[in-house]
C-alpha cells in the first residue's frame, strides 16, 4: 500500500499591508487577519490601520521624481526604502504586533509606461525587509509587464475573492478604476483621473484637497473644456488599459492651463467629466461597491447619480479608506501561497500569474 502526503497549505494569515497612491495622501498601512475556507473563500478582518502623511518635501519629491534621472531614482529609491522602513517598523512598535506572516508592499509608483515595458515603484528594494525584520512581499507590478501586461490594475483578484456580492468595485483614488465579471473573467481597468487632478486645484485655493466637493459644487461648467476633456481619445481604447502620472501631464494638465478658467470653474468642470466617465461603465440599477478617498466627494457622487440610476454604496471607513492595503496584503497571501493574484484578463499579459517578490530578513 501506497501514501501520498501533501503538504496542507495554511488557512489563516497575519499581514501587514502597506500602499502609497499616487494621489500622495501618505502611506497607508492595515494589520489584517485572513481566513481561507475549504472551498476557497476568504474572509478577513481589518485590526488597525493607519495613514502616516508625507511631509511637503516628500510630496515634492515625489511629484518631480518622474524627472529624475537614472542614478538619482536609484538614490532615492534607497531613501526611500529606509523611510518606508521607519514608517513601517514605527507602526508594527507602535501597535505591538507579533506574529506576522509577512509584510506586504506596493512601493510608491514613479515611471509606469508599459506600452514600453516600464514600471517602477520605489520601496522595493531587499533592505526593506532586513531593516524591518519581518518577510517582505513587494514589486508586485514589474513580472506582469514583463508578460506583456499593464501591470495594472491589481486590486481586481481582490475584488473578486472579497466583494463578489457587488455588481460593480469602483476605487476613487488618483485614478478611478474599476473591476467586475463578465462571461466568468474578472474585466478591470483605469477610467479616467480623479484625485491626482483635483487635489492638485484644491491645494491652488489653499486646501490639500477638496472636502466634500464644496469648491467643486459653487464653480461653473465650462461646456467647451468638459467636451474637451470627454473626447480624448484613452475613453475611446477598450481595456485592457491604465493611466499614469505621465498621461495626465501630457493630456489633462495642458487642456485646463489652456481653458484659463479659475481653478473653482476647473474643479466644477472636472468633477462633471468624472462622473460621465464614470457613469458610461455601469449597467442602468446596478449595485457599485464604492472605495477610495474619491468616495467622501458627496458632490462627485451626487453628479455621477445624476448620469444614471444606481445602487451606490460606501462601506465603512476602514474598508473605504484602507481597501488597496487591504487587498495588497492578500496579494501577498497568495503569492506565498503561490497562487494567481495577477488576472491576465484584466492586465492583457500573456497568462494568469502569481506575481511579486519574496524577501527574507
Amino acid at each position: 500500500m501506497f501514501f501520498i502526503f501533501t503538504k496542507m497549505k495554511k488557512t489563516k494569515y497575519r499581514v501587514i499591508g502597506v500602499m502609497s497612491g499616487t494621489s500622495l495622501d501618505g502611506i497607508d498601512l492595515a494589520l489584517c487577519a485572513f481566513h481561507a475556507s475549504e472551498k476557497g473563500e476568504w474572509d478577513f478582518t481589518i485590526e488597525v490601520a493607519e495613514t502616516i502623511p508625507y511631509s511637503e518635501d516628500w510630496k515634492e519629491i515625489l511629484k518631480e521624481a518622474i524627472h529624475f534621472s537614472e542614478g538619482r531614482l536609484q538614490a532615492l529609491n534607497e531613501k526611500y526604502t529606509s523611510y518606508l522602513s521607519e514608517v513601517i517598523s514605527t507602526f508594527i512598535k507602535g501597535h505591538n504586533i507579533t506574529n506576522l506572516d509577512a509584510v506586504c508592499s506596493h512601493g510608491h509608483t514613479i515611471l509606469h509606461e508599459p506600452h514600453k515595458g516600464i514600471t517602477l515603484q520605489i520601496g522595493n528594494l531587499p533592505q526593506l525587509a532586513k531593516n524591518i525584520k519581518q518577510a517582505v512581499v513587494c514589486d508586485f507590478r514589474v513580472q506582469d509587464v514583463q508578460l506583456g501586461g499593464q501591470g495594472a490594475p491589481l486590486v481586481p483578484i481582490g475584488d473578486r475573492l472579497l466583494f463578489s456580492a457587488y455588481d460593480y468595485c469602483l476605487n476613487l483614488g488618483g485614478f478611478a478604476n474599476v473591476s467586475f465579471e463578465e462571461n466568468e473573467k474578472r474585466i478591470a481597468y483605469d477610467i479616467c483621473p480623479v484625485n491626482i487632478v483635483m487635489n492638485f486645484y484644491a491645494e491652488k485655493l489653499g486646501a490639500p484637497f477638496d472636502k466634500n466637493g464644496t469648491f467643486a459644487e459653487k464653480g461653473t461648467l465650462n461646456m467647451a473644456l468638459l467636451n474637451h476633456l470627454n473626447s480624448l481619445s484613452f475613453y475611446t481604447e477598450k481595456p485592457p488599459k491604465s493611466l499614469g502620472l505621465e498621461w495626465v501631464q501630457q493630456h489633462i494638465f495642458p487642456l485646463l492651463d489652456a481653458s484659463k478658467e479659475t481653478p473653482q470653474n476647473i474643479l466644477r468642470t472636472f468633477v462633471e467629466h468624472v462622473a460621465m466617465q464614470l457613469a458610461h461603465q455601469f449597467k442602468e440599477n446596478s449595485s457599485v461597491f464604492i472605495t477610495g478617498g474619491g468616495a467622501y466627494n458627496t458632490f462627485l457622487l451626487e453628479r455621477l447619480k445624476a448620469q444614471k440610476s444606481l445602487k451606490i454604496i460606501v462601506p465603512n471607513s476602514e474598508i473605504l479608506e484602507f481597501k488597496e492595503a487591504l487587498v495588497f496584503g492578500l496579494l501577498g497571501i497568495l503569492k506565498l501561497r503561490n497562487e494567481v493574484n495577477c488576472l491576465a484578463s484584466v492586465t492583457g499579459a500573456k497568462d494568469d500569474h502569481s506575481s511579486g517578490i519574496l524577501f527574507n530578513p
